[in-house]
Parts: C-alpha cells; sequence; structure tokens
C-alpha cells in the first residue's frame, strides 16, 4: 500500500515506544488537503509524540508516514528537505532570545531556502503585519508578551511556506488572557485554508475550528468524528467519562 495521493498527511500503522512504555499503539490517521485535525486527550496519550513523529523529530519504531503520497519514513530521506514542508510550534516559544523578532523569522528562509535576504525580509513583514506584529519586528523577543511570542513563533514557521502546520499545545504556557489572540490567529489559517494537525487542551476551541477531533487514548485513536458527533454524542464511554471531567473543570 502506498500513500493516498489526495491526503496531505497520511499515517499507517505507527508505533513509538520509549522503552517499556508503548506511546504509541498502532495509529492510523489520514488528513486531508486544507482539513483542520484537532487532537484530544488526557496529558500522556500520545499528542505531542504523534506530532513530534510527523515532523521526523522522533523515530518510529513501526509504521509509515506519508506526505502528499511520499513516504518520509522511508530509508534514505532527506529529513531536512521533509521538515522545509511541516512545520511544527510548540508551547514553549524556542525563539532565539539574542535576535530580533525579524531576524527569527527570516532565519530559516535565509538559511535554509536560501532566499535573499531582501525577499526574506519583505515577506516576513507582510507576516508579521497580518498577525499585528508589524511593529515588534526590531525588538527582542523578552520585550514579547508570551502571546506575542507565541504569535512570532506561528509567523516563523509560516515563514518557511509549509505544506502542513502542526501545532503542539501552543496555548499551554499562555496567561490565560493571552490565549485568545493565539486562537485567533489560528482561526485565520484555518480559514486560510491552512492543513493543520493541532494539540490541545482547549476544547471550545477544537469544537469551533476543526473539521475532525481525534480523541487519543494510551496511544490509540479511540474514536474521531465531526466536532458535534464528538463532543455531544461520543460512542466510546472512556471519550464521555474525558469530556464529563472536562465539563467539570468549566473547560467546555
Amino acid at each position: 500500500m502506498t500513500g493516498s495521493a489526495a491526503a496531505a498527511l497520511q499515517v499507517e500503522g505507527l508505533w513509538k515506544s520509549f522503552g517499556p512504555l508503548d506511546v504509541l499503539q498502532g495509529i492510523d490517521l489520514e488528513v486531508a488537503e486544507h482539513e483542520v485535525i484537532a487532537l484530544i486527550g488526557a496529558s500522556g496519550s500520545g499528542k505531542s509524540t504523534l506530532l513530534r513523529c510527523i515532523n521526523l523529530l522522533e523515530t518510529i519504531d513501526e509504521g509509515r508516514i506519508f506526505i502528499e503520497g511520499e513516504e518520509i519514513t522511508a530509508k534514505g530521506v532527506n529529513v531536512d528537505r521533509i521538515r522545509r514542508r511541516v512545520g511544527i510550534v510548540f508551547q514553549s516559544f524556542n525563539l532565539f532570545p539574542h535576535m530580533r523578532v525579524i531576524d527569527n523569522v527570516t532565519l530559516g528562509p535565509r538559511k535554509v531556502l536560501k532566499r535573499p535576504a531582501s525577499d526574506a525580509e519583505a515577506d516576513a513583514m507582510r507576516l508579521l503585519e497580518r498577525f499585528g506584529l508589524a511593529e515588534k519586528a526590531g525588538q527582542l523577543p523578552d520585550r514579547l508578551s508570551g502571546g506575542q511570542q507565541q504569535r512570532v513563533a506561528i509567523v516563523r514557521a509560516l515563514a518557511m511556506q509549509p505544506d502542513l502546520l502542526l501545532l503542539d499545545e501552543v496555548t499551554s504556557a499562555l496567561d490565560p488572557e493571552l490565549v485568545a489572540e493565539v486562537l485567533n490567529v489560528i482561526r485565520e489559517l484555518a480559514a486560510g485554508g491552512m492543513t493543520m494537525l493541532i494539540a490541545t487542551h482547549e476544547m471550545g476551541f477544537a469544537r469551533d475550528i476543526a473539521n475532525r477531533v481525534c480523541f487519543l487514548d494510551a496511544g490509540r485513536i479511540l474514536e474521531q468524528g465531526p466536532p458535534a458527533q464528538i463532543f455531544a454524542e461520543p460512542r466510546e464511554a472512556r471519550t464521555r467519562q474525558f469530556l464529563t471531567r472536562i465539563i467539570e473543570a468549566g473547560r467546555l
């Protein structure tokens, strides 16, 4: 079996272990172009590890991963070339503290994509302007709020013009009042057709933005479907238990 040419991402039988712990246990997932998938589940369910495997930050033990029909887990694949196509943003912003915002954003396009500095800077300024950060271009990251730093991290990923964007709990490190500005950026990306796989604890956001929600439990996709079905009529008892606790905590 080969990857579906129509799929932006296809994961087949993915297993990943850390020592004796099976963190991912036979994950199968297909994401269509322009689709937004929300990964939900308790901490430790495998959401972040799945994203790191897709970006090739973790080596997989079994299975295959395809990006637009190309098997990226095949032997001899140029990992750096694949990572140019798959952007990832983490909950920790990972900005270079000694570099201005504009330099953080243009570093990848200049060094990896070999774009002329003037072109990279012009594109970066357009992205910063689009997300309300143009006036921060000359500042160092520690002069920005957490929400602004996370928006810069998203802009930095977008500057590489990825085919697929992975977002790993990007609001978890933020104060509650800063969450909305980051979620608004992701909403705009979704409206613009960006293909995204989002691990999130923001259930209301997942319900509003995702085309499909996948509930992970103990390294497996236990249930998936449209947000209305997953959040209103989950089929699995474990999904219902998880969502009940979320509701009781006032997070949905």
